[in-house]
């Protein structure tokens, strides 16, 4: 197994995020990776290397990203100091937003005023944008695109091990921590890579709103989501069970929300269901946007999953047959997450 590891993810350290109406510390934190390459050290399960310097990574990031919401991202913090030197030792945060247009928010013309702009761009508070985003964001996608075309040469398994996350992040926008849509890179290279099928299966807690999203008309990449209800938990406003897919895609999203508290059993159960409906839909590559957040210690989330359940979680994976790629998402028991990635892995290995 290969494991593409993003070397720039430190560069992205934020300072403060806001979380249920008040600043505290990130959770999102660069210490998360650092536990899981300590137990690969310990446990090496596969091979960790670095995505090539010259992969089409701008092609294709713009497979699944608008090319304006790219461009904004890549001069966000340069555009952010020159409103003010002092900005220079402060994360760029949103503070206001345009809603919907059926709000009466015009989103047709573009905002010069770059705390607009960065509103426009972002679905929440709670994703802090710093110096290294871009570099940390871009280098992870390129560890999924590299993933995705270690698959595509033969490869059963690859893994992108990266922060920041991305399934939350959508065409045009970032939150939940994500910037660039790793899993959505992936999935789209295994597409332009000839495979006429390709499913995504979301196991992190939160909804990826993003990667449903980007997919949800198109009938070749079916996405599939096992997470917190939305009713109760973020995203909030997407992720329900009758959110099906729209026109061709009409059919090809699943989504399967459980309430907060739920424990393995009946977690399981959810992922039998998910992994029928991958088995249906007979792909010829898997993508399993991989959050731990579903640990019963996370510090943000609701499940109770133990570190010994994902030993299970991967040999249900793997008995898919598959080829597969992984992007790790969330998981903020950050001294747990080693442990609880390298069981999925050890576990994907049989």
């Amino acid at each position: 197994m290969k494991i593409f590891h993003n070397t720039h993810h430190a560069e992205h350290a934020g300072r403060q995020e806001m979380f249920r109406g008040r600043l505290v510390d990130c959770h999102e934190v660069p210490q998360r990776l650092q536990h899981v390459l300590d137990e690969l050290n310990k446990r090496p399960v596969g091979t960790l290397v670095q995505p090539a310097a010259d992969l089409p990574l701008d092609a294709a990031l713009r497979r699944v990203h608008s090319a304006d919401y790219l461009d904004f991202l890549a001069h966000a913090w340069s555009d952010w100091v020159a409103l003010d030197p002092g900005n220079a030792l402060v994360d760029a945060l949103p503070s206001v937003w345009p809603l919907a247009a059926r709000h009466g928010f015009r989103t047709d013309m573009p905002p010069l005023n770059f705390a607009a702009r960065l509103g426009q761009y972002a679905f929440d508070s709670g994703t802090p944008l710093m110096a290294g985003s871009w570099a940390a964001a871009r280098e992870g996608a390129a560890c999924a695109l590299a993933a995705a075309q270690s698959v595509l040469g033969g490869e059963r398994f690859a893994m992108a091990l990266t922060r920041p996350p991305g399934h939350h992040a959508g065409p045009n926008y970032m939150g939940g921590y994500c910037f660039i849509n790793n899993a959505a890179v992936a999935a789209q290279a295994l597409r332009d890579g000839g495979l006429a099928r390709v499913a995504v299966l979301d196991v992190d807690y939160h909804h990826g709103n993003g990667t449903q999203t980007i997919f949800y008309e198109r009938s070749d990449v079916l996405t599939v989501s096992i997470h917190g209800d939305p009713r109760t938990e973020y995203p909030f406003f997407l992720g329900h069970a009758d959110e099906r897919g729209a026109g061709a895609g009409e059919g090809y999203n699943l989504n399967l929300p459980l309430p907060r508290g739920t424990g393995f059993e009946v977690w399981w159960a959810a992922l039998q269901t998910a992994i029928q409906a991958v088995s249906d839909f007979a792909p010829q590559a898997l993508v399993v946007p991989l959050g731990l957040d579903t640990f019963e210690g996370d510090p943000i989330s609701g499940f109770k999953l133990r570190s010994a359940d994902y030993l299970q979680v991967g040999r249900a994976i793997a008995q898919l047959g598959l080829p597969t790629v992984l992007t790790l998402e969330g998981g903020y028991a950050a001294a747990d997450l080693g442990v609880n990635t390298v069981n999925v892995l050890e576990g994907l290995r049989g």
